[in-house]
């Protein structure tokens, strides 16, 4: 007989930090488009050390297009993280190493981020997010990948036998 079973806690503290990781980016990416406006002339400094001798609408555009390239590629990473964290639940096969896959686009995002966007006092707070979300979806991977957790996903459906008691 097909039941459902209760995952074994090694799931259910991989899901907890999945869910944590999420919230961080969450507002990761509310924080990064609240300082947007602030940060825009930090950008445009940074943009016009590469070359200083072109209209400053220039680097103002340049500035936007670096900013809103960095926003989505956070959007991106948040969005595939509540894909691969419902295929997780579901016990997809493969998820983790989509999962891993993740974790590298998300180590981009952080060093991008980092470089181009998080300058001054107020880029500071983005980066304590964002590096605070990229840490714990490292935990929920490694959590995920635990003895229990890798039974429990291994089985597509969880099968009782016998008559109820």
């Amino acid at each position: 007989m097909l039941t459902k079973a209760k995952p074994p806690v090694s799931v259910r503290v991989a899901q907890v930090f999945w869910i944590l990781s999420l919230v961080a980016g969450a507002a990761g990416v509310v924080y990064a488009f609240i300082i947007r406006i602030a940060q825009l002339p930090a950008i445009e400094k940074l943009v016009k050390g590469v070359e200083a001798h072109r209209a400053d609408s220039t680097y103002e555009s340049a500035a936007q297009i670096v900013f809103w390239c960095i926003f989505g590629a956070m959007i991106a990473v948040v969005f595939l993280q509540i894909v691969f964290f419902v295929s997780f639940r579901n016990r997809r096969s493969s998820v983790r190493w989509w999962q891993f896959g993740t974790l590298f686009l998300q180590g981009i995002v952080l060093i991008f981020a980092h470089e181009l966007v998080a300058m001054g006092d107020r880029g500071k707070p983005l980066e304590i997010i964002l590096g605070t979300q990229y840490l714990l979806a490292i935990i929920a991977l490694c959590v995920s990948l635990l003895p229990p957790a890798l039974r429990w996903s291994a089985r597509k459906y969880d099968i009782r036998r016998g008559p109820s008691a």
